[in-house]
């Protein structure tokens, strides 16, 4: 068997735990001669590394700052990370490079772990985003998968979310921006929150949410898996919703990187005990 290798780009990127996800894949498949690597790539670094890649390469995982960085890199990009404006995933076929979004299917499938276990029917009614950046726009896909098209996305700054209203415009979702300080309000009533707010950057809204007392019965997402829990959730939890770690997205994000590098069906469970392995305390 021919040995391919892959490999997670960022920057940073030791944290990362793509390598024990995609490994476990590997094994579970039989695919001995696969190799997978985290490698530190800063954005101005990218288009040498992709330009350097031989046949051997079977596909990257991007992560910050590189989903937006790579698209220019790419001979063709897939309909829905075209949509989104954020590529994860790098497919290299001959000489063409592909880019593609798991992202939306990560979080659509984590959501669903949620939503399943409050045994909800139809789609959400209110469902909230905190942050604007790449994986923002990834939210708005997800949750239009899932039938909420008008979801209402808190930010720091106004003037700085025409990426995503671009986004938005080219799905056909009709989202409500405000500013973060409507959080007080907006969490309690909400049937389902994803943070894709950067590490420690919801914390002040976490301490308004357990400060005001207010009960809350939705399913929080928050894309941050190191601290975890998080400080959201930890108050999410404390007041009464179901909370959905980040890890879940990444475990089903990176099924189906899998799924498109090596063309076999994701073995789920073996890479969700690899997951619970990484992040079992020492």
């Amino acid at each position: 068997m021919t040995a391919r290798r892959a490999a997670v780009l960022g920057h940073p990127v030791a944290h990362s735990l793509s390598p024990a996800l995609h490994r476990a894949a590997y094994r579970a498949l039989g695919l001995d001669d696969w190799t997978y690597t985290a490698v530190d790539v800063r954005e101005a670094e990218l288009a040498g590394f992709v330009d350097a890649m031989d046949e051997s390469w079977a596909g990257l995982s991007l992560t910050m700052p590189l989903k937006h960085a790579v698209i220019p890199l790419l001979d063709s990009v897939e309909p829905l990370a075209e949509v989104v404006g954020a590529v994860n995933t790098l497919l290299p076929s001959g000489r063409t490079r592909v880019g593609a979004n798991t992202d939306v299917h990560g979080l659509v499938a984590a959501l669903g772990e949620g939503l399943g276990q409050q045994a909800r029917t139809g789609p959400p009614a209110h469902a909230v985003i905190l942050g604007a950046g790449a994986t923002a726009a990834s939210t708005l896909a997800a949750l239009g998968e899932l039938g909420c098209t008008s979801p209402h996305v808190l930010v720091r700054s106004l003037a700085r979310t025409g990426e995503l209203r671009a986004a938005a415009h080219r799905m056909g979702v009709t989202p409500q921006f405000s500013r973060l300080d409507a959080a007080t309000d907006v969490l309690p009533r909400a049937d389902v929150v994803v943070s894709t707010m950067p590490k420690h950057a919801a914390d002040p809204w976490a301490q308004v949410l357990a400060d005001s007392g207010a009960p809350v019965s939705g399913v929080l997402l928050d894309v941050v898996y190191d601290p975890r829990p998080t400080e959201l959730s930890r108050a999410w939890s404390r007041a009464g919703g179901v909370v959905v770690g980040g890890e879940r997205m990444l475990l089903h994000q990176a099924a189906e990187q899998v799924r498109l590098m090596t063309g076999h069906a994701a073995p789920v469970t073996a890479m969700d005990e690899a997951l619970r392995s990484a992040l079992a305390p020492v």
